[in-house]
This record gives structure tokens, C-alpha cells and sequence, in this order.
């Protein structure tokens, strides 16, 4: 007999062991699952000898399971890592299980809870894509890939430098154990790579040879004889030089999260802006945290999904950033109805992400007599820009930086008179339109936005409808913003706070009236957009970097494209996949031209 549900990979067994419904496997050893990861993978990859002296260690996994792997893993880690040393873990997982299936899974083994329970507290959702978890206390990251093997080693830049080849049975899951796959895993491996796994089915060993790995079989755990160790040929690996000290210029969302995303892999960075923190199109009291809504899978739908949850699960470690959750996105057109469904159904979003809302309910939410249906976004976020700026920034040198200049292997950062501001190993320009005034051949369009607050009256709930609403932490409300291309000015405009208040009575009218006479402030900012609506996220020549062009989106995709171009600077493997990387990279732009 087995207990399952409709819904989950897994079923339980009798005997308490998960089995896999679908290829008709168990998920670890019925004699001891703990004892057979670390016979099998970790000795079988050489660790902790491997990591001795590393200040970076890559592993990979085919197959997350219920995480049992890579919770031993981390306790060996913890136990036996260099005093520097920091992790990366890269794992795929086509069928991802439940935090809940895991915790029960992973309470066979009380030695190694620590490392089970931070894993289960910050369980990888089942959303398409890539997920990234940290795990500060271990000084390692996982970046799970929900997706099939294939893909995800197509996707994935890093390059590992020991592999868990832990799929279901080859002869259940034949697609894990593919020449193609095999041939992947040693694309994405470093020099001298070793991998394991338990099985020696003849499949693998030819694959694992014709992928140029050396193959041994060694005696094998509890029933099964043997299992197989592989390694690749030591070699020189790619010369790089290692980047530490970042100065970030921006100290906007851009700029706040490049600086946090640096020091979370080990490197130092330094804002630099003449405003300080949060002196233009970052400075409002409230701000949206919501994704692009593409209904197809496309480039931008999935950057902006994946952004939205690596947003929301930063911003939600942050004490007193979030102002409020659930964001309703209102219908504006007719066609809106059917694209939200499908936004709704998409695997790009986990299954409770978004909710159909029609328009009684969405009035009720509103405190309006009718409304339009809406899509409700239930992960995404209003936040405090000035919490999170404070908390992620770190140190900030209030100047004007008017050129950048080569110095060695680095550069230094000019003041007007020609005096030194830094000196850095790397710049990152997360200046927004500010960008062009030290790259200016920059693509970007300035936009001018003015939203209009006040804490006299509050608001019922935060909605988007081409114009938005949200509340202040101060219990107000603020709403708008204009939209003007091609506009620089950010003063004030009395006329610009009426067009926001129209913009809401068409939509809030109850609300827009209980705003009528009531004294506004506003703030005008003006924010960067690029020719194809996507950012720019990526390297612009030696040590330099840039990141822009998010327009109203910063909020969401800032912390994001930071970590990528973190892990370009450090030389770790980024959590962006491949393609999406190639469609926020700056040179995209000059790679289209005749």
C-alpha cells in the first residue's frame, strides 16, 4: 500500500520511504539514505579533501529529490570548509516535491537537522525557472533549476567542480542518463571534475567515457555491488583575474542592490552618487514590487517571473520594508480578461501566485461600487524604498563622479576637478539615465514620472490599471504617475497632480473624490528606459558593468540583474540562465545594427 497525493511526484510507502508516482523509484536507500550520500556522492567526489584550500567550490546535482543530498552536503560543509570558503550549488529537479514532503523525508536523519531545516525553511518553489536560495549561515548558495535536465544544463553558466549524479534508475528515467546530458555536465565542469553516482549501468559508463570523463567502479553501498567515480583531466583552468573591491555608481534600487548582491558573494563595493540614497527615481515613500505580465513564455515574461520571486524573498528578509502584499492588477481592455487567464495558469508563476478576481470582487477589495475583473499578483509587494536602500547600500560617498579612468587592472573614479574619488577593481554604472553621462553611447530614453501621496487619506488596497495605487507605511496613500518620454525636468508640477487624480477617478472614484481638495505633495523623477523595453545588465569593456534601463520595474528586477552581475565580477555562477542573460546584455544593441 502507498499513501499519495493527486498532486505531488511522490507517494509514500508502507515502510515511510518516498517513492516517485511517476518513474515508479524511491527517492534514497531503504537502508539508510543518509549513509548512502555520503558513501556515494560525497566520498565518491573526494570530499572535503577537494575543497581544501578553495575559496569557492562548485557542485552539481542531476536529480534534487527531497534535498537529502545536498542537506549532507552542507553539514559536511559546515564542519569542514575552508575559513574562506563559499558554496555553490547548482541542482535540477523536473518535478519538484512540497517543503512539507521534504521535512517529513528529511526527519529519518536528526544529525543532520540544521542543514534540513534551513533548507526546508527556504524550500525552492515549483515555478518554472531558476531559484535561488541563500543559505548565510552555511556561506552557501543554491540555484535549483525546475526544469528538464537538457535544459537546464543548456541554461546554466557555472562550471562544477563536483557532480551528484543522483536521477531515478537509467532504466526508469532514461531521459537524466542521455548522451546529451552527460556531454553537458562535462561542458559545464571545471578542470580535474569528478562526478558519482550509484548506478553502472553500461549506458552511463559509455556515456560518461564519450563525454571525456575516466570512469572507475568502486564497491557499492548496502545491496547494490557497485556504483561509478569519474573525473576529468586536470588542466589549466581559464585565467581570470579575481575582481574584490566593486565601486557601484548609483545609489538608487540599481545601485543599493548591486552593493548587497557584491558583498553577499565575498567582494566589497562602494556607492557613489551626489544625492545620496535614494535621490531620484528610487526616493518615493512607497513603491510597487511587481512583475511584467507576459502571457506567452518569451525572454521577458520569464526574466521578469524569476525576477519577481528573488525580489519579494530579499525584500521580505528586510525588517520593515514591506508595507503591504498582494497587488491587484486591474483589466483596462477587453483582451485583458483571456491574457490574464493565461498569465494565471502559467508554470512561469507557482500555482498560488495569482488569483481571477471578477469585478464584484474586485470592487469589494476596492471599497468601490464597480469595478473591472483583475488579476491578483498575491506575491508581489509594496515596499519602503528608503528600508531597503538603508539596509543593502552600505558605505556611500556623496560626489559627482565625472569620468572614469584606467588604472592597471582597475579604474579610478574622477571628480570634476580631475581629484580621485576610488580607486576599484571594477565600476558598476546603476546611475540610470546618468549612465550615458560617462557611457554615452548608452541607449536610453528618459522618462519623467510624477507621483502624488498624502497620508490624510488612506488606501483601501494597492492596485495597478495602467496608473496605480498603494499605501505609505505612514497608513496614506500614494498614486499616479505621469508618463512622459523624452522629459528631463524633475520639478514639481501642480498640473501633473491633477492627471494623476483623473488617472484614479477613472478607475477609484469613491477614492479619487475622498482626494478631491485634499493638499497633495508629489516628487518627479525620471527613469531610463531602453529601445527594447528590457534592461541593461551586463559587461560594457574590462571591469566595467552596467545596470539600467528597468524603467518602472526597478524594483523588481534591480535585485536580480545585481546578483547576475555579481557573479560576473566574482566569477561565481550566476543565477540568470544563459538566454535570459543574452537579452539584458548591453551589446545586444550594437550586435543588431547592419
Amino acid at each position: 500500500m502507498t499513501e499519495k497525493s493527486a498532486s505531488s511526484p511522490l507517494s509514500w510507502r508502507d515502510d515511510g520511504l518516498p517513492a516517485s508516482r511517476l518513474y515508479g523509484d524511491v527517492y534514497f536507500s531503504s537502508d539508510d539514505g543518509l549513509a548512502e550520500t555520503e558513501a556515494v556522492f560525497l566520498q565518491g567526489c573526494g570530499l572535503p579533501d577537494g575543497w581544501r584550500g578553495r575559496d569557492r567550490f562548485v557542485v552539481g546535482e542531476l536529480g534534487f529529490g527531497t534535498g537529502l543530498n545536498i542537506a549532507a552536503l552542507l553539514d559536511l560543509w559546515r564542519r569542514e570548509r575552508p575559513a574562506d570558503g563559499r558554496l555553490h550549488i547548482f541542482s535540477i529537479e523536473a518535478h519538484p516535491i512540497t517543503a512539507e514532503e521534504a521535512a517529513r523525508a528529511l526527519s529519518r536523519w536528526p544529525r543532520i537537522a540544521e542543514a534540513s531545516q534551513a533548507l526546508i525553511d527556504r524550500w525552492p518553489g515549483q515555478a518554472a525557472g531558476f531559484h535561488r536560495v541563500e543559505l548565510p549561515e552555511f556561506r552557501a548558495v543554491l540555484d535549483l533549476a525546475v526544469m528538464d535536465a537538457a535544459a537546464a544544463l543548456a541554461s546554466w553558466s557555472g562550471m562544477a567542480d563536483a557532480w551528484f549524479l543522483d536521477g531515478f534508475s537509467p532504466a526508469l528515467n532514461p531521459a537524466m542518463w542521455s548522451d546529451e546530458v552527460l556531454a553537458l555536465v562535462a561542458q559545464r565542469s571545471a578542470p580535474g571534475a569528478r562526478a558519482a553516482t550509484f548506478t553502472v549501468a553500461g549506458q552511463v559508463r559509455r556515456g560518461l567515457t564519450a563525454a571525456d570523463f575516466t570512469v572507475e567502479k568502486k564497491p557499492g553501498y548496502g545491496r547494490k555491488r557497485e556504483r561509478l567515480e569519474a573525473y576529468l583531466p586536470t588542466g589549466m583552468a581559464e585565467g581570470r583575474k579575481a575582481r574584490s573591491r566593486v565601486a557601484v555608481i548609483g545609489g538608487g534600487i540599481a545601485g543599493a542592490s548591486a552593493a548587497q548582491a557584491v558583498r553577499a558573494l565575498g567582494g566589497e563595493a562602494v556607492i557613489v552618487d551626489p544625492r545620496g540614497l535614494g535621490g531620484a527615481a528610487s526616493g518615493n515613500p512607497a513603491a510597487l514590487v511587481t512583475p511584467r505580465l507576459d502571457a506567452g513564455d518569451g525572454p521577458a515574461g520569464r526574466l521578469f517571473a524569476q525576477a519577481m520571486r528573488r525580489a519579494a524573498a530579499l525584500y521580505e528578509a528586510i525588517p520593515g520594508a514591506v508595507i503591504a502584499k498582494g497587488v491587484l492588477q486591474l483589466e483596462a481592455k477587453e483582451k485583458d480578461s483571456p491574457r490574464f487567464d493565461r498569465i494565471a495558469a502559467s508554470p512561469l508563476f507557482e500555482p498560488s501566485a495569482m488569483t481571477r478576481l471578477d469585478g464584484d470582487a474586485t470592487a469589494a477589495v476596492l471599497g468601490e461600487a464597480e469595478a473591472p475583473g483583475a488579476l491578483r499578483l498575491e506575491e508581489a509587494l509594496v515596499i519602503q524604498p528608503a528600508a531597503a536602500l538603508a539596509a543593502w547600500a552600505g558605505e556611500v560617498i556623496q560626489t559627482e563622479v565625472s569620468a572614469l579612468e584606467r588604472s592597471g587592472d582597475g579604474w579610478r573614479l574622477l571628480d570634476a576637478e580631475g581629484g580621485e574619488i576610488l580607486t576599484s577593481d571594477a565600476v558598476i554604472l546603476a546611475a540610470g539615465m546618468g549612465c550615458q553621462t560617462l557611457l554615452p553611447e548608452t541607449p536610453l530614453q528618459p522618462v519623467r514620472g510624477q507621483a502624488s501621496f498624502t497620508d490624510a487619506v488612506p488606501a483601501p488596497a494597492a492596485a495597478a490599471f495602467g496608473g496605480y495605487v498603494i499605501p505609505t507605511r505612514e497608513g496614506g496613500v500614494l498614486f499616479g504617475a505621469t508618463h512622459d518620454r523624452d522629459v528631463t525636468d524633475e520639478a514639481r508640477r501642480t498640473e501633473d497632480d491633477a492627471r494623476n487624480l483623473a488617472v484614479l477617478a477613472a478607475r477609484a472614484p469613491r477614492l479619487a473624490e475622498r482626494l478631491t481638495g485634499v493638499p497633495l505633495q508629489s516628487r518627479a523623477a525620471v527613469r531610463a528606459t531602453t529601445p527594447d523595453r528590457l534592461p541593461s545588465a551586463g559587461a560594457v569593456g574590462d571591469g566595467l558593468y552596467l545596470l539600467t534601463g528597468m524603467g518602472s520595474r526597478g524594483f523588481c528586477a534591480a535585485p536580480l540583474l545585481a546578483e547576475h552581475l555579481a557573479a560576473l565580477i566574482v566569477g561565481a555562477p550566476s543565477p540568470l540562465p544563459r538566454e535570459l542573460a543574452a537579452a539584458v546584455n548591453p551589446g545586444r544593441f550594437a550586435a543588431r545594427r547592419p
